[in-house]
């Protein structure tokens, strides 16, 4: 089994990748591999809203000159997603948001590529913001059917410079719950394939309240 973490800070070894690490080194020892992925250093537009994604139904997204189609296959091929992000301004990093806005997006109207893939989010914070943050990015996890390990506390850690969150004890200890939770689960996953019929993919239904 395969995770792959994406990296929405733009320090490549910032508090955010300390985290993801956090997480990613119960996942090893379970026996599951994790590649990080740096997003926050890119020039990633944010979706265009052109619709070509939903018209094509070929996985891609149409602005093909950034790794984002290349990222929507990592994701596809991957047991488990982590998305992480510092926080801006109570957000998302701008460039991490402008990613997941498009792979997300094309995920979802391809019939679903991240269904049932096991997912989880971590955030970054110096004081404050790091919870709605975190609920932002598990907007995303939601949206696609993705399977949700949790920890015993809400998934973000304190620190300014890097490697500060490192003495962020509670922190650490999220991180490493949300690891081995994340490990579990995806074993349970794998284990059940062949053994318990997953439930059927309905067709989205969209509604417009204007009438």
């Amino acid at each position: 089994m395969k995770v792959v973490a994406f990296n929405g800070s733009p320090n490549k070894e910032g508090n955010t990748w300390h985290a993801i690490k956090m997480v990613s080194e119960e996942l090893d020892k379970a026996g599951i591999a994790t590649e990080i992925v740096h997003v926050g250093n890119k020039a990633i537009r944010g979706c265009l809203a052109c619709g070509q994604c939903i018209k094509m139904m070929n996985e891609q997204c149409i602005q093909g000159d950034d790794p984002v189609n290349e990222w929507i296959q990592k994701m596809k091929a991957a047991d488990g997603i982590i998305i992480g992000s510092p926080v801006h301004f109570s957000a998302i990093a701008g460039t991490m948001k402008s990613f997941l806005d498009r792979a997300f997006y094309v995920s979802g109207v391809n019939n679903s590529l991240l269904r049932h893939k096991v997912g989880a989010a971590v955030v970054a914070v110096r004081r404050s913001g790091g919870l709605p943050t975190v609920n932002q990015l598990y907007n995303f996890l939601c949206y696609t059917e993705m399977l949700l390990p949790t920890a015993n506390y809400w998934n973000v850690i304190h620190g300014t410079r890097p490697g500060e969150a490192t003495g962020d004890a509670e922190g650490v200890q999220i991180m490493r719950t949300l690891g081995k939770n994340m490990a579990w689960l995806m074993r349970l996953v794998e284990h059940g394939k062949g053994a318990i019929t997953p439930p059927e993919r309905e067709n989205k239904i969209r509604m417009n309240f204007i009438r």
